[in-house]
């Protein structure tokens, strides 16, 4: 297998965190290379309008957005291989990061490699990604002002969705597949005295109904314990089941909590190997938006860049 020396730095992860990170190490005059792996761009590549990201009053789309980022990074120098990790090894200096194709040697390592919000598992679904249906209420709910939406999940993060949604949505409708809540009661007891927001128990999403020109129009429902179907009129389907972060590759190797995230050293990007350092949503289930995933790929090129300095 071919092995590479010539990188100081290893980025894992093109998303906002992974760009920002590269285009501060290039600037630095550290030679760095940003391993994309199998979705190049990050989850901006499957959103449609990005609104909300400075600097572009009139919004931009996400897969736009994210070619910008490449570009800047790259005009400094930064490389781009579209190469999935299979494994680190990190016991020694140089860390070693190993694709399927490569072995790449470097002094330090950015860890940039997001999370990946979980789906219902529909074709239709996939194929209605940013025409209706949306995996973040803080990205898209602006988009749905005045309309009737559903959102999918029984835990916080639906409930947080579905309250935040009331802001522009005239009607929410919770759908959860039991009639136990897994979220708190104090989160489930405000999503329940909201007057936009109604439940429907013991019940799944069978199929999305729609087209990208024009939107989700519908959903397919089944009672779990009746087996009855019907069908749910619908301007938009919000999935809000959990993220899975992508930290396969440093089981065993990088301190992580109980969800799977990176765990960094509080004020920094410091995780516990020296030399390496995590940034935007692989170390947060918090925020989980690419403006705060860039800043913290600000962050982790300054705190590579400084102790390289102190480790030559």
């Amino acid at each position: 297998m071919e092995r590479i020396s010539e990188y100081r730095v290893v980025i894992i992860g093109s998303g906002p965190a992974g760009c920002t990170a590269a285009l501060y190490l290039s600037r630095a005059n550290l030679k760095a290379v940003v391993l994309e792996g199998l979705q190049p761009g990050g989850q901006l590549t499957i959103t449609t309008e990005v609104e909300n990201y400075p600097g572009f009053p009139e919004g931009i789309l996400g897969p736009q957005l994210m070619d910008l980022m490449r570009k800047q990074a790259e005009r400094f120098g930064a490389d781009f291989k579209m190469e999935q990790v299979v494994k680190v090894e990190a016991g020694k200096r140089p860390f070693v990061v190993v694709t399927e194709d490569r072995e790449y040697e470097c002094d330090a390592l950015i860890v940039a490699s997001g999370a990946t919000a979980m789906q219902i598992g529909l074709e239709s679904e996939k194929q209605l990604q940013g025409f209706g249906v949306s995996y973040c209420a803080t990205c898209d709910g602006f988009f749905f002002k005045g309309k009737e939406i559903v959102v999918v999940g029984g835990g916080d993060s639906a409930m947080e969705e579905a309250t935040f949604l009331t802001k522009f949505a005239s009607k929410v409708t919770i759908v959860h597949r039991r009639k136990e809540m897994r979220a708190s009661k104090i989160m489930v007891r405000r999503a329940q005295e909201n007057p936009k927001i109604e439940f429907i128990f013991d019940t799944v999403v069978e199929d999305v109904i729609g087209s990208k020109n024009g939107g989700v129009t519908a959903l397919k429902l089944r009672n779990v314990i009746t087996n009855e179907a019907r069908e749910l009129a619908t301007q938009g389907l919000f999935v809000a089941i959990g993220h899975t972060p992508n930290t396969q590759s440093f089981k065993g190797l990088l301190d992580m909590d109980d969800k799977g995230y990176l765990v960094t050293k509080t004020g920094s990007t410091y995780t516990n190997i020296e030399g390496i350092f995590a940034c935007g949503d692989v170390a947060d289930h918090v925020y989980r938006q690419a403006v705060t995933a860039a800043g913290t790929g600000c962050m982790a090129a300054l705190d590579c860049e400084r102790w390289l300095s102190g480790h030559e």
